[in-house]
């Protein structure tokens, strides 16, 4: 394998350079930034250190949050891009900041930020149905979306998850959130088919496959047993994991996700192979590629985005925690 301090080193000097003077981090050069990716990548500045710049990314989302509690789905140049409002992209924020308190213990950075992790909860948990499902997004003056995507769905509850962490920690009670959490937990177990209302099953999304098993939805011998029952369908052999089931594109970020999926479950064969067939991918500039069309091996898109950097470094991190590895310069919580 690769000099990994060098690795980590150069992928979070990649994120940094893109990172604006506001502390928002654009997916590259005069691209978007999202919320979602956005957290990835403060979280991966914290794995390696840079904790100044993961603040200043906080800080960022701070203030520029909508007064309901939500974010924009991406923004350019510190303005509102595509002013949909993504509760998935919304609730995450809490993620990221209970990844930077886990990481630098810092209680007085929770209390900074708890304003805004209990206001993208609520903004998110507002969208709830009487079902347990969160509707995806509202979209302007249209309202809601009508209807709930799994995968994000996921996602959403491991952030309300994170954020009733970070409650406890300041001594606040958050009981509804909490009632909740368990209602959104037990619709995606029992009542799937409240999520597929845009066809993202038929449509064969890796996220929709390894979501569940990544955010901790579902574990131990039914984990893997999800795990197993599509390996076949996503994975290439010598390459990574699939995007979408129906296209011959592996892509580096869901590569590096499948290996965070495999490391909770305790696969370390399958997640340790993945991790040397995706950095190969790792490009002379510091960044990685966001993927290969198979089978002529064409690289594509041309743009390597700050986010891909950060997936390689969260599962870089997860492969040093399984295997006990003390990596100069990572901070693994």
């Amino acid at each position: 394998m690769q000099d990994i301090p060098k690795l980590l080193s150069d992928l979070a000097d990649y994120i940094s350079r893109h990172q604006l003077p506001s502390g928002a981090i654009p997916w590259y050069d005069e691209g978007i930034t999202d919320p979602w990716d956005h957290v990835e990548c403060a979280i991966a500045l914290d794995l390696t250190g840079r904790f100044d710049r993961a603040v200043a990314a906080y800080r960022w989302m701070k203030d520029i949050q909508n007064p309901d509690g939500s974010w924009y789905s991406s923004y350019a140049d510190d303005k509102p891009k595509d002013r949909t409002r993504d509760t998935n992209q919304s609730s995450y924020f809490a993620t990221g900041v209970w990844y930077h308190y886990l990481v630098t213990r810092d209680e007085d950075f929770l209390r900074e930020m708890w304003p805004g992790v209990e206001r993208g909860i609520d903004f998110a948990l507002s969208m709830q149905q009487t079902g347990g499902e969160v509707l995806w997004a509202c979209n302007g003056g249209k309202g809601p979306w009508p209807g709930a995507i799994y995968a994000a769905s996921t996602c959403i509850w491991q952030s309300v998850r994170s954020a009733l962490k970070i409650a406890a920690r300041l001594g606040i009670a958050k009981p509804g959130w909490e009632a909740a959490s368990e209602l959104l937990l037990d619709a995606m177990h029992e009542r799937r088919h409240s999520f597929d209302r845009f066809g993202e099953d038929s449509q064969g999304f890796a996220t929709n496959w390894y979501y569940p098993v990544l955010t901790g939805v579902v574990k131990g011998d039914e984990a893997r047993k999800v795990i197993d029952s599509r390996w076949r369908d996503f994975v290439v052999e010598d390459w990574g994991c699939k995007c979408v089931t129906g296209t011959p594109w592996v892509t580096v970020a869901e590569t590096s996700e499948l290996v965070m999926s495999l490391y909770r479950i305790g696969d370390r064969e399958r997640a340790g192979r993945l991790v040397k067939w995706m950095l190969r991918l790792k490009d002379h500039d510091g960044g990685i590629e966001t993927g290969v069309k198979l089978p002529d091996q064409m690289i594509w898109p041309e743009e390597k985005n700050t986010w891909t950097a950060a997936g390689v470094i969260m599962a870089i991190s997860a492969w040093a925690k399984a295997e006990g590895r003390d990596i100069e310069g990572l901070h693994v919580p």
